[in-house]
C-alpha cells in the first residue's frame, strides 16, 4: 500500500472519530461550495481584522526610526547608545508578559482581551508625543511592551484554532502581509505627519506618535465589536457564524489534527510542551528571522539616510517599495507552502534570498544596487515570519502545547528584536554597518542548519510511524492516531 493511500485511510478514520463527538451535524449538512463560503467569511472577518490591528501594532512599535529621522534624536538628546537602548527596552517587558497571554486570551476571550490591550497601547503612543526627555521616553517604551506583549501570540494562537494545518501558511502570510503594508506605508505617513511641525507648538516627530496613537484607539473600539472568539467557545460573536456553522468548523479541524476540544488548564500540562526539544528549535528559527526583520524596521531608514546619502524625506519614502515587494513575495511563498504541503524548504529558500541581498546591501559600490539589495533582504526576512509560524503550527498537536509553543515562538522572536536593535550600531555607520550585516548573515546560516536538522528528525519519526513503531504527538489523553510531521 502506498504512503498516500495509508494517509487517506488515516484521515478518513479521523473524520469518523470526529463524527461521534458532533453527531448532531451530518456529513452532507454543507456542500463544498457552502463550506468554501464559510471559510471565506472567517477569512474576511478574522484574518483581515487581526491583520489590520497587527498592522497598527507594527507601526506603533517601529515608528521610532521615522521619529529619529524627523528630529527626535536631536530634541531628546539621544546621543551615544541611547537610541539603541530606547529600542531594546521595549522587549524586556514584551518578553516577560508574553507567556501568560495565551492563557489569558482563553480565559477572558479574544474580543475583550485583544481590544483592551490595543486601546491601552494606543494611549501610551499618544503619551510618546508629549515625552519631555529621554528618561520618560524610556519608561513609556517599557509600558508599551507590557500592553503589546499579548497581541501577537494571542492572534497566532487564535488563527491556528480556526484552520486546518495546510490552510495556515497562506493565512499567516495574509496576517503578516498587512503588517508589511504598515511597514511600507509608515515611512510615507511619517513624512506627511512631519509636515505638521510647529502646529500647536509641537515638533513634527511628536505628531507622528500622537496621530498614530489616536488611530490605534479608534481601531481598538472597532475590534471590540468585530473580533471573534474561539470556534469551541460558548461566548457569542456579533453577526458571525451560527452554531451549525461553528460545529462544521470544529469537525473539520478535529478531523485534521484532533485537538479542538481543550483540556482543563493545568500549569504542568502547559509547561509540558517545553519538554519537546523541537519546540525550542522553532523558537531559535523565530529568533534568527526576527533579528533580520527588526534590524530592517529600526535601521533601514537610518541606513538610507546616513549611509546611502538620501535626504530625510526621500529616506522615509524609500522604505515603502521593499516592503511592498516583500508582501507580494510572502503571499506567493505562503500559497506555495500550503499547496505543496511544504514548510522547511520555504524557510530555507527565504533565507537564501536574504543571504543574496545582504552582501549586495552592504558591499556593492553603487547606492542604487545597494538599495536593490534591501528588496531581497526584506523579502527573505519578512517571508520567514509566516513561514516559521506555519512550520511550528503544522508540527505540534494539543491545545496547551500549541499555546505554549506560540508563546515561546514570540519570546524568541522578541529576543531577536533585542538583537536587531543592537546589531546596527551608530558608531558603525561610517563602515556601512558591516558588523550588523555579518550578524544577519550568521542568523540566516543558523536558521538553515536548524531547519535541516528538524526536517531530518521529522523524516525519521514519520518513517517509524509509517511502520507502526510509534504514534506521534500523543501527549494528550484523547490524542487521535495517524499524525504526521510536515517537512
Amino acid at each position: 500500500m502506498s504512503h498516500d493511500q495509508e494517509k487517506a485511510e488515516i484521515e478518513f478514520g479521523q473524520l469518523e472519530g470526529a463524527k461521534s463527538q458532533y453527531s448532531d451535524v451530518v456529513d452532507d449538512e454543507f456542500d463544498e461550495q457552502e463550506g468554501k463560503k464559510i471559510i471565506r467569511r472567517i477569512d474576511r472577518r478574522l484574518v483581515t481584522l487581526v491583520g489590520v490591528l497587527y498592522c497598527i501594532s507594527l507601526m506603533d512599535r517601529t515608528n521610532l526610526s521615522a521619529a529619529a529621522v524627523a528630529g527626535m534624536n536631536t530634541e531628546l538628546k539621544l546621543i551615544d547608545d541611547r537610541y539603541s537602548i530606547v529600542t531594546l527596552v521595549f522587549f524586556v517587558t514584551y518578553i516577560v508578559f508574553q507567556p501568560p497571554s495565551t492563557v489569558l486570551i482563553r480565559k477572558v476571550g479574544p474580543r475583550i482581551f485583544l481590544s483592551t490591550i490595543t486601546l491601552a497601547w494606543g494611549a501610551v503612543m499618544i503619551g510618546f508625543g508629549f515625552s519631555p526627555s529621554y528618561q520618560v521616553l524610556l519608561a513609556l517604551r517599557l509600558v508599551l511592551g507590557i500592553f503589546e506583549a499579548g497581541y501577537f501570540p494571542g492572534c497566532v494562537y487564535l488563527l491556528s484554532t480556526w484552520f486546518t494545518r495546510y490552510e495556515m501558511g497562506r493565512r499567516y502570510a495574509v496576517f503578516y502581509l498587512v503588517g508589511c503594508f504598515a511597514s511600507a506605508c509608515s515611512g510615507i505617513l511619517a513624512f506627511g505627519l512631519m509636515q505638521m511641525d510647529g502646529l500647536a507648538g509641537l515638533s513634527g516627530w511628536r505628531w507622528i506618535f500622537i496621530i498614530e496613537g489616536v488611530l490605534t484607539c479608534l481601531l481598538a473600539s472597532l475590534g471590540y465589536w468585530l473580533l471573534v472568539d474561539f470556534p469551541d467557545s460558548k461566548r457569542k460573536s456579533w453577526n458571525f457564524l451560527n452554531d451549525r456553522e461553528r460545529a462544521w468548523v470544529i469537525r473539520r479541524v478535529n478531523a485534521d489534527r484532533g485537538d479542538v476540544e481543550i483540556p482543563k488548564f493545568e500549569l504542568s500540562r502547559f509547561l509540558r510542551g517545553g519538554m519537546d526539544l523541537r519546540v525550542w528549535g522553532y523558537g531559535l528559527i523565530a529568533f534568527c528571522s526576527n533579528t533580520l526583520t527588526y534590524s530592517l524596521a529600526y535601521f533601514l531608514p537610518l541606513i538610507l539616510y546616513t549611509n546611502l546619502g538620501f535626504s530625510r524625506g526621500v529616506s522615509l519614502c524609500l522604505v515603502a517599495p521593499p516592503y511592498a515587494f516583500a508582501a507580494i513575495y510572502m503571499y506567493i511563498m505562503g500559497s506555495l507552502g500550503d499547496r505543496y504541503h511544504l514548510r522547511g524548504p520555504i524557510i530555507i529558500g527565504n533565507m537564501v534570498i536574504a543571504l543574496i541581498g545582504l552582501p549586495i546591501l552592504g558591499w556593492h559600490t553603487s547606492n542604487g544596487v545597494r538599495y536593490f539589495g534591501s528588496f531581497l533582504v526584506t523579502a527573505g526576512a519578512t517571508g520567514n515570519i509566516p513561514g516559521s509560524l506555519a512550520y511550528q503550527a503544522n508540527n505540534i498537536r494539543g491545545q496547551w502545547k500549541r499555546a505554549f509553543t506560540s508563546a515561546l515562538w514570540v519570546v524568541f522572536a522578541s529576543i531577536g528584536g533585542i538583537a536587531g536593535s543592537l546589531v546596527f550600531r551608530s558608531q558603525d555607520a561610517a563602515t556601512g554597518y558591516k558588523p550588523g550585516l555579518w550578524a544577519c548573515i550568521a542568523c540566516c546560516l543558523f536558521a538553515i542548519i536548524l531547519v535541516l536538522l528538524l526536517d531530518f528528525s521529522f523524516y525519521l519519526d514519520n518513517k517509524k510511524a509509517d511502520r507502526g513503531e510509534k504514534e506521534l504527538e500523543t501527549q494528550d489523553d484523547d490524542a487521535q492516531p495517524g499524525f504526521r510531521y510536515t517537512y
